[in-house]
């Protein structure tokens, strides 16, 4: 394996002596941290709600505070669109590098505003600067890997990934101990600053004959082109479905685990043994792409995640919605990580068809899967009825559509002749 590369891209054409850059695990190490920037944005945030309410002035069971996570993806479902594009044209670096520091300019905007609505206005401007490292990251990607082997890559990453939801709340309400509560809005300036200068190191993924005009037209055309190739808009389509999964989950998990369960105080440690259980399953689909391959493997998976949502229905049916909480757990730590493990392999094959556009597929499909996959848990989320009966619906509703775009992609495969 290769540990150290040439920046040629950048350098021998001006002159100047080729910097060395980042290798292959090296390489990893650094887009895995820049697409793990939107999530520290806001799972660091959490243990400070209460503080927030207090500081503004809101009601001890006030809702409100929840636009610190609204506004920020509403950013991060219109960024890609301006990122992507340039990144076409302009190469992956230099975007990247913009996005970051007004990323790292927001975050410090939120920790010095003064009313709520000015945290407001910083946190969308937030989610608009963290979709650059999420589009850009998943570009260069797909520039250095295709099929199998960014499928691997992309598993590996979600892995990783899956341990920020772990680890940033814990490390929040250390902050807050420590520090005003403020700190969480520093942290993940401090974070980007890292992240920023060790950037220095990665190489330009995308060659200068390899871009394309930024123009109304040109990115207009190639997003006609996202759109309308069956595999990457049936695949985009599932992940936003397998989304939908996880972010009616996040929404429905808590009040669940209180008011149906009664283990309200427990949840944080429930919260992050099902976390923990997805990063092992991201590494376990790692291993077993090399072994069946991308699109066997989805195939495989959804069949599992179907069967494992049916049995998640029947038991929230056949049991007045509230089962035993080890049978609700049982259920949930098998269908969640599925469904979110098969993320990044369809996003694989939905972005394998459109390399040469892969600034603007990528901005497509996350602005797609974003907005779509947190409407539609949202909406799953407004039927709680005090059951886990429409989590469990809506559940099997989702990966039953995933599963039929996954089928319309690419065809049901067909069985070999009984010799």
């Amino acid at each position: 394996m290769t540990t150290v590369g040439i920046d040629s891209t950048s350098d021998a054409s001006s002159g100047k002596t080729p910097r060395k850059t980042a290798g292959n695990k090296e390489f990893i190490a650094i887009v895995t941290g820049f697409m793990a920037m939107g999530a520290m944005a806001i799972d660091i945030m959490i243990p400070a709600f209460p503080e927030m309410r207090s500081e503004f002035g809101m009601s001890p069971d006030s809702t409100d505070v929840g636009w610190i996570v609204t506004a920020f993806f509403l950013g991060v479902a219109i960024g890609p669109w301006l990122y992507g594009p340039a990144s076409d044209r302009f190469g992956r670096k230099k975007p990247l590098i913009i996005g970051t520091c007004l990323y790292i300019a927001c975050a410090l905007l939120a920790c010095l505003a003064p009313t709520w609505g000015w945290v407001k206005v910083s946190r969308f401007v937030w989610g608009l600067a963290a979709g650059a490292p999420r589009a850009i990251a998943t570009a260069m990607i797909r520039d250095r890997y295709e099929g199998d082997a960014m499928a691997r890559l992309m598993s590996t990453i979600m892995a990783v990934f899956l341990l920020v939801p772990i680890l940033a709340p814990g490390f929040g309400a250390v902050l807050i101990v420590i520090f005003p509560w403020r700190s969480v809005f520093v942290f993940p300036a401090v974070f980007g600053l890292i992240l920023l200068i060790w950037s220095r190191r990665l190489p330009e993924t995308l060659s200068p004959e390899r871009r394309r005009p930024f123009t109304w037209r040109s990115v207009g055309l190639a997003a006609r082109e996202v759109v309308t190739h069956r595999q990457t808009v049936t695949f985009t389509l599932a992940v936003m479905f397998l989304f939908s999964v996880l972010t009616a989950y996040l929404a429905g998990s808590e009040v669940i685990v209180e008011d149906v369960y009664g283990y309200g105080t427990w949840f944080p440690v429930i919260f992050g043994c099902v976390a923990f259980v997805f990063s092992m399953n991201a590494l376990n689909n790692a291993r077993l792409v090399r072994t069946y391959g991308n699109i066997p493997l989805i195939r495989r998976l959804l069949a599992g995640a179907v069967a494992s949502a049916l049995f998640f229905l029947a038991i929230a049916w056949f049991s007045d919605g509230s089962p035993a909480f080890w049978l609700y757990m049982s259920a949930i730590i098998i269908v969640v990580p599925i469904a979110q493990g098969l993320g990044p392999l369809c996003n694989t094959a939905a972005m394998s068809p459109v390399a040469h556009i892969a600034g603007t597929a990528s901005s497509v499909m996350a602005t797609v899967t974003t907005a779509g996959g947190a409407l539609l848990g949202g909406f799953a989320s407004d039927h709680f009825d005090g059951t886990i009966r429409p989590l469990a619906t809506w559940f099997f509703i989702f990966i039953a559509m995933a599963a039929v775009m996954v089928m319309i992609g690419t065809g049901v495969p067909k069985r070999k002749p009984l010799t």
